[in-house]
Protein backbone atom coordinates (compact mmCIF):
# COMPACT_ATOMS: atom_id res chain seq x y z
CA UNK A 1 0.00 0.00 0.00
CA UNK A 2 0.98 3.29 -0.58
CA UNK A 3 1.33 6.22 2.29
CA UNK A 4 -1.50 7.53 1.61
CA UNK A 5 -3.60 4.46 1.47
CA UNK A 6 -2.00 2.63 4.96
CA UNK A 7 -3.08 5.99 6.47
CA UNK A 8 -6.40 5.54 5.67
CA UNK A 9 -6.99 2.40 6.58
CA UNK A 10 -5.69 2.85 9.86
CA UNK A 11 -8.45 5.80 10.55
CA UNK A 12 -10.95 4.17 12.66
CA UNK A 13 -14.22 5.41 14.62
CA UNK A 14 -14.60 7.26 17.80
CA UNK A 15 -14.50 4.70 20.68
CA UNK A 16 -18.04 4.38 21.62
CA UNK A 17 -17.07 2.64 24.86
CA UNK A 18 -14.72 4.79 26.29
CA UNK A 19 -17.04 8.22 25.10
CA UNK A 20 -19.98 6.27 27.53
CA UNK A 21 -17.33 5.54 30.19
CA UNK A 22 -16.53 9.42 29.75
CA UNK A 23 -19.37 11.09 30.16
CA UNK A 24 -20.74 8.96 32.92
CA UNK A 25 -17.34 10.01 34.98
CA UNK A 26 -18.62 13.36 34.30
CA UNK A 27 -22.23 12.72 35.90
CA UNK A 28 -20.42 11.95 38.83
CA UNK A 29 -17.51 14.42 39.30
CA UNK A 30 -17.98 16.90 41.89
CA UNK A 31 -20.03 19.66 39.76
CA UNK A 32 -23.19 19.94 38.82
CA UNK A 33 -24.01 17.87 35.60
CA UNK A 34 -22.99 19.17 32.18
CA UNK A 35 -21.81 22.74 34.45
CA UNK A 36 -18.66 22.57 32.19
CA UNK A 37 -20.72 22.89 28.94
CA UNK A 38 -18.68 22.32 26.13
CA UNK A 39 -15.54 20.87 28.12
CA UNK A 40 -17.44 18.13 28.81
CA UNK A 41 -18.36 17.13 25.12
CA UNK A 42 -14.88 17.80 24.13
CA UNK A 43 -13.50 15.46 26.96
CA UNK A 44 -15.74 12.80 25.98
CA UNK A 45 -14.58 13.33 22.34
CA UNK A 46 -11.41 12.92 23.28
CA UNK A 47 -11.88 10.21 24.92
CA UNK A 48 -13.00 8.33 22.15
CA UNK A 49 -10.47 9.13 20.16
CA UNK A 50 -8.00 7.69 22.37
CA UNK A 51 -10.00 4.68 23.20
CA UNK A 52 -9.78 5.37 26.67
CA UNK A 53 -10.91 6.92 29.69
CA UNK A 54 -9.89 9.08 31.18
CA UNK A 55 -8.17 10.31 28.01
CA UNK A 56 -3.59 11.16 27.79
CA UNK A 57 -3.33 14.19 28.32
CA UNK A 58 -2.72 16.38 25.21
CA UNK A 59 0.83 17.65 25.93
CA UNK A 60 3.44 18.27 24.53
CA UNK A 61 1.93 20.07 21.67
CA UNK A 62 3.93 20.68 18.33
CA UNK A 63 2.79 22.84 15.25
CA UNK A 64 3.33 22.39 11.92
CA UNK A 65 3.09 25.00 9.51
CA UNK A 66 3.14 24.27 5.60
CA UNK A 67 4.21 26.78 3.40
CA UNK A 68 3.25 26.62 -0.17
CA UNK A 69 2.69 29.86 -3.18
CA UNK A 70 -0.32 29.76 -5.85
CA UNK A 71 -0.89 30.09 -9.48
CA UNK A 72 -3.58 31.67 -8.81
CA UNK A 73 -2.22 34.83 -7.41
CA UNK A 74 -1.51 36.34 -11.26
CA UNK A 75 -5.08 36.70 -11.60
CA UNK A 76 -5.03 39.59 -8.81
CA UNK A 77 -6.90 38.38 -5.82
CA UNK A 78 -4.42 39.76 -3.22
CA UNK A 79 -2.17 42.60 -3.39
CA UNK A 80 0.57 41.39 -1.30
CA UNK A 81 3.51 40.36 -3.63
CA UNK A 82 4.29 36.35 -3.47
CA UNK A 83 7.76 36.86 -2.15
CA UNK A 84 5.89 37.20 1.23
CA UNK A 85 5.33 33.60 1.50
CA UNK A 86 9.39 32.65 1.66
CA UNK A 87 9.96 36.27 3.42
CA UNK A 88 7.45 34.66 6.41
CA UNK A 89 8.49 31.56 6.23
CA UNK A 90 12.05 32.64 7.34
CA UNK A 91 10.50 34.54 10.10
CA UNK A 92 8.95 31.76 11.32
CA UNK A 93 12.47 30.08 11.33
CA UNK A 94 13.48 33.02 13.05
CA UNK A 95 11.25 33.02 15.71
CA UNK A 96 9.52 36.39 14.60
CA UNK A 97 5.93 35.65 13.77
CA UNK A 98 2.63 36.04 16.05
CA UNK A 99 2.60 32.02 16.00
CA UNK A 100 6.42 32.15 17.22
CA UNK A 101 5.08 34.12 20.20
CA UNK A 102 2.01 32.29 20.79
CA UNK A 103 3.31 29.01 20.64
CA UNK A 104 6.02 29.85 23.16
CA UNK A 105 3.25 30.93 25.67
CA UNK A 106 1.59 27.64 25.40
CA UNK A 107 5.06 25.68 25.45
CA UNK A 108 4.36 24.16 22.30
CA UNK A 109 7.24 23.79 19.39
CA UNK A 110 6.92 24.60 15.77
CA UNK A 111 7.94 22.76 12.58
CA UNK A 112 7.78 24.87 9.21
CA UNK A 113 7.57 22.62 6.04
CA UNK A 114 7.92 24.04 2.87
CA UNK A 115 5.67 21.69 0.42
CA UNK A 116 5.75 24.37 -2.37
CA UNK A 117 7.01 27.98 -1.62
CA UNK A 118 8.24 29.36 -5.14
CA UNK A 119 11.50 31.03 -4.36
CA UNK A 120 13.91 28.42 -2.77
CA UNK A 121 14.72 28.37 0.97
CA UNK A 122 17.86 28.26 3.30
CA UNK A 123 17.50 25.36 6.07
CA UNK A 124 17.77 25.99 9.62
CA UNK A 125 16.68 23.67 12.89
CA UNK A 126 13.22 24.02 12.34
CA UNK A 127 12.57 24.38 8.54
CA UNK A 128 11.87 21.00 6.59
CA UNK A 129 12.47 21.25 2.88
CA UNK A 130 9.50 19.09 1.29
CA UNK A 131 8.86 21.39 -1.98
CA UNK A 132 6.65 19.50 -4.48
CA UNK A 133 7.02 21.85 -6.77
CA UNK A 134 7.82 26.14 -7.07
CA UNK A 135 4.04 26.78 -6.37
CA UNK A 136 1.08 25.55 -8.18
CA UNK A 137 -0.53 26.26 -11.61
CA UNK A 138 -3.34 28.65 -11.59
CA UNK A 139 -6.43 26.81 -11.00
CA UNK A 140 -8.81 29.54 -12.56
CA UNK A 141 -7.24 28.17 -16.33
CA UNK A 142 -5.56 24.68 -15.26
CA UNK A 143 -5.56 22.19 -12.62
CA UNK A 144 -3.84 23.55 -9.74
CA UNK A 145 -2.07 20.35 -9.79
CA UNK A 146 -1.78 17.05 -11.21
CA UNK A 147 -2.97 14.08 -8.75
CA UNK A 148 0.25 13.08 -8.64
CA UNK A 149 1.75 16.17 -6.83
CA UNK A 150 -1.54 16.68 -4.51
CA UNK A 151 -0.90 12.67 -3.33
CA UNK A 152 3.31 13.75 -2.84
CA UNK A 153 1.82 16.52 -0.84
CA UNK A 154 -0.60 14.50 0.81
CA UNK A 155 2.08 12.28 2.15
CA UNK A 156 4.57 14.96 3.00
CA UNK A 157 1.69 15.87 6.08
CA UNK A 158 1.42 12.36 6.83
CA UNK A 159 4.59 11.99 7.31
CA UNK A 160 5.17 15.30 9.54
CA UNK A 161 2.42 13.73 11.66
CA UNK A 162 3.95 10.69 12.38
CA UNK A 163 7.45 12.26 12.91
CA UNK A 164 6.06 14.46 15.44
CA UNK A 165 4.08 11.91 17.29
CA UNK A 166 6.66 9.54 17.46
CA UNK A 167 9.00 12.57 18.43
CA UNK A 168 6.62 13.16 21.59
CA UNK A 169 3.81 15.01 20.53
CA UNK A 170 0.20 14.17 21.91
CA UNK A 171 -1.37 16.93 20.11
CA UNK A 172 -0.95 18.72 16.58
CA UNK A 173 -1.95 21.92 15.66
CA UNK A 174 -2.02 23.04 12.09
CA UNK A 175 -0.77 26.03 10.93
CA UNK A 176 -0.34 27.55 7.27
CA UNK A 177 1.57 30.44 5.12
CA UNK A 178 0.96 31.12 1.58
CA UNK A 179 0.23 34.50 -0.46
CA UNK A 180 -3.27 34.12 -1.99
CA UNK A 181 -3.58 30.73 -0.42
CA UNK A 182 -7.42 31.69 0.89
CA UNK A 183 -8.54 31.67 -2.88
CA UNK A 184 -8.11 27.89 -2.99
CA UNK A 185 -9.22 27.61 0.32
CA UNK A 186 -12.87 28.84 -0.88
CA UNK A 187 -13.36 26.63 -4.06
CA UNK A 188 -12.13 23.65 -1.79
CA UNK A 189 -15.22 24.62 0.54
CA UNK A 190 -17.26 25.21 -2.16
CA UNK A 191 -16.65 22.06 -3.54
CA UNK A 192 -16.83 20.45 -1.04
CA UNK A 193 -19.99 21.34 0.98
CA UNK A 194 -21.91 22.94 -2.14
CA UNK A 195 -21.87 26.54 -0.52
CA UNK A 196 -21.58 29.73 -3.26
CA UNK A 197 -18.36 30.92 -4.27
CA UNK A 198 -19.89 34.44 -2.60
CA UNK A 199 -20.67 32.42 0.47
CA UNK A 200 -17.35 31.33 1.18
CA UNK A 201 -14.98 33.67 -0.34
CA UNK A 202 -13.61 36.16 2.67
CA UNK A 203 -11.59 39.06 2.60
CA UNK A 204 -8.27 37.46 2.95
CA UNK A 205 -5.35 39.71 4.42
CA UNK A 206 -7.97 42.73 3.95
CA UNK A 207 -8.69 43.26 0.17
CA UNK A 208 -11.09 46.31 -1.23
CA UNK A 209 -14.26 45.79 -2.95
CA UNK A 210 -13.17 45.30 -6.28
CA UNK A 211 -10.44 43.19 -5.52
CA UNK A 212 -13.27 41.15 -3.39
CA UNK A 213 -15.13 41.01 -6.56
CA UNK A 214 -12.75 39.76 -8.86
CA UNK A 215 -11.61 37.15 -6.25
CA UNK A 216 -15.16 35.62 -5.97
CA UNK A 217 -15.09 35.72 -9.85
CA UNK A 218 -11.77 33.37 -10.13
CA UNK A 219 -13.49 31.22 -7.70
CA UNK A 220 -16.98 30.92 -9.50
CA UNK A 221 -14.90 30.78 -12.75
CA UNK A 222 -12.59 28.04 -11.23
CA UNK A 223 -15.50 25.45 -10.13
CA UNK A 224 -17.48 26.11 -13.55
CA UNK A 225 -13.83 24.89 -15.06
CA UNK A 226 -13.53 21.75 -13.16
CA UNK A 227 -16.56 20.58 -11.98
CA UNK A 228 -14.74 19.20 -9.15
CA UNK A 229 -16.89 16.23 -7.60
CA UNK A 230 -16.76 16.03 -3.36
CA UNK A 231 -17.15 11.82 -4.05
CA UNK A 232 -13.27 12.31 -5.77
CA UNK A 233 -10.91 13.87 -3.36
CA UNK A 234 -7.68 13.47 -4.92
CA UNK A 235 -9.12 15.07 -7.71
CA UNK A 236 -10.67 17.84 -6.17
CA UNK A 237 -7.93 19.13 -4.30
CA UNK A 238 -5.70 18.66 -7.42
CA UNK A 239 -7.83 20.54 -9.22
CA UNK A 240 -8.40 23.64 -6.74
CA UNK A 241 -6.68 23.19 -4.22
CA UNK A 242 -3.03 23.99 -2.92
CA UNK A 243 -0.07 22.43 -1.69
CA UNK A 244 0.00 23.60 1.93
CA UNK A 245 -3.80 22.96 1.31
CA UNK A 246 -2.95 19.09 0.67
CA UNK A 247 -0.46 18.51 3.48
CA UNK A 248 -2.48 20.14 5.92
CA UNK A 249 -4.98 17.71 4.99
CA UNK A 250 -2.50 14.25 5.03
CA UNK A 251 -1.48 16.23 8.18
CA UNK A 252 -4.91 15.74 9.47
CA UNK A 253 -5.04 12.65 8.59
CA UNK A 254 -1.90 10.93 10.09
CA UNK A 255 -3.13 12.59 13.21
CA UNK A 256 -6.59 10.67 12.98
CA UNK A 257 -4.21 7.47 12.09
CA UNK A 258 -2.52 7.57 15.38
CA UNK A 259 -5.22 8.36 17.77
CA UNK A 260 -3.65 12.37 18.23
CA UNK A 261 -6.00 14.84 18.33
CA UNK A 262 -5.34 17.83 15.47
CA UNK A 263 -6.65 21.24 16.65
CA UNK A 264 -7.64 22.75 13.26
CA UNK A 265 -6.71 26.50 13.16
CA UNK A 266 -8.67 28.93 10.36
CA UNK A 267 -10.20 28.79 6.54
CA UNK A 268 -6.77 27.20 5.30
CA UNK A 269 -6.78 24.13 7.86
CA UNK A 270 -10.76 24.07 7.68
CA UNK A 271 -10.86 23.55 3.83
CA UNK A 272 -8.09 20.88 4.65
CA UNK A 273 -10.21 19.35 7.14
CA UNK A 274 -12.95 18.37 5.06
CA UNK A 275 -10.74 17.05 2.13
CA UNK A 276 -9.25 15.02 4.89
CA UNK A 277 -13.10 13.92 5.66
CA UNK A 278 -13.63 13.41 2.30
CA UNK A 279 -10.88 10.21 1.84
CA UNK A 280 -11.98 8.97 5.38
CA UNK A 281 -14.89 10.87 7.33
CA UNK A 282 -13.68 9.13 10.78
CA UNK A 283 -10.81 11.46 10.35
CA UNK A 284 -12.88 13.96 12.13
CA UNK A 285 -13.28 11.93 15.60
CA UNK A 286 -9.48 13.77 15.90
CA UNK A 287 -10.20 17.29 14.62
CA UNK A 288 -10.85 19.79 17.33
CA UNK A 289 -11.70 23.32 15.91
CA UNK A 290 -9.77 25.98 17.72
CA UNK A 291 -11.53 29.12 17.03
CA UNK A 292 -14.04 30.67 14.59
CA UNK A 293 -11.84 32.37 11.84
CA UNK A 294 -13.44 35.66 10.53
CA UNK A 295 -13.22 34.65 6.70
CA UNK A 296 -16.65 33.34 6.00
CA UNK A 297 -15.23 29.68 4.95
CA UNK A 298 -14.58 28.61 8.08
CA UNK A 299 -17.90 28.45 9.69
CA UNK A 300 -19.46 26.59 6.49
CA UNK A 301 -16.64 24.33 7.07
CA UNK A 302 -16.67 23.76 10.34
CA UNK A 303 -20.78 23.93 10.27
CA UNK A 304 -20.20 20.90 7.77
CA UNK A 305 -18.07 19.02 9.62
CA UNK A 306 -20.07 19.37 13.13
CA UNK A 307 -17.53 20.73 14.60
CA UNK A 308 -17.69 23.93 16.85
CA UNK A 309 -15.33 26.45 17.35
CA UNK A 310 -13.62 26.57 21.41
CA UNK A 311 -12.79 30.18 20.44
CA UNK A 312 -14.14 33.05 19.06
CA UNK A 313 -11.83 36.00 18.61
CA UNK A 314 -12.46 37.66 15.17
CA UNK A 315 -9.25 36.49 14.15
CA UNK A 316 -7.98 35.68 10.60
CA UNK A 317 -4.18 35.70 10.55
CA UNK A 318 -3.70 31.80 9.95
CA UNK A 319 -0.40 30.13 11.07
CA UNK A 320 -1.88 28.30 13.22
CA UNK A 321 -2.52 31.36 15.62
CA UNK A 322 -6.00 31.06 16.46
CA UNK A 323 -5.68 26.68 16.88
CA UNK A 324 -2.40 27.65 19.25
CA UNK A 325 -4.76 29.72 21.53
CA UNK A 326 -7.20 27.23 21.95
CA UNK A 327 -4.45 24.39 23.54
CA UNK A 328 -5.11 25.23 27.23
CA UNK A 329 -8.87 24.39 26.72
CA UNK A 330 -8.02 21.15 24.87
CA UNK A 331 -6.22 20.30 27.92
CA UNK A 332 -8.13 21.27 30.45
CA UNK A 333 -11.05 19.21 29.07
CA UNK A 334 -8.92 16.29 29.81
CA UNK A 335 -7.65 17.52 33.41
CA UNK A 336 -10.76 17.60 34.37
CA UNK A 337 -11.29 13.62 33.88
CA UNK A 338 -8.35 12.93 35.34
CA UNK A 339 -7.99 15.21 38.50
CA UNK A 340 -11.52 16.24 39.75
CA UNK A 341 -12.77 13.83 42.24
CA UNK A 342 -16.26 12.01 42.47
CA UNK A 343 -18.83 12.35 44.61
CA UNK A 344 -17.97 9.28 46.38
CA UNK A 345 -13.97 10.01 46.58
CA UNK A 346 -14.07 13.30 47.91
CA UNK A 347 -17.34 12.44 50.52
CA UNK A 348 -19.34 15.39 48.92
CA UNK A 349 -23.34 15.04 49.26
CA UNK A 350 -25.15 14.49 45.40
CA UNK A 351 -28.46 16.46 45.41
Amino acid sequence: MTPLESTLAAVAPADEQAMTAARELQDRLTKPAGSLGALEELSVRLAGLAGVCPPPLPEPAAIAVFAGDHGVHATGVTPWPQEVTAQMVANFVAGGAVVNALARQMGASIMVVDVGVGIPLHGGDTLLDANIRRGTRNLAVEPAMTQAEAEAALEVGISVAAALVEGGAKCLVTGDMGIANTTPAAALIAAFTGATPAAVTGRGTGIDDDTYARKVDVVTQALDLHRPDPAQPLATLAAVGGLEHAALAGFILGAAARRVPVVVDGVIAASAALVAAAFAPDAVAAMVAGHRSAEPGATVALDHLGLTPLLDLGMRLGEGSGAVLALPIVSGAVRVLREVSTFDTAGVTEK
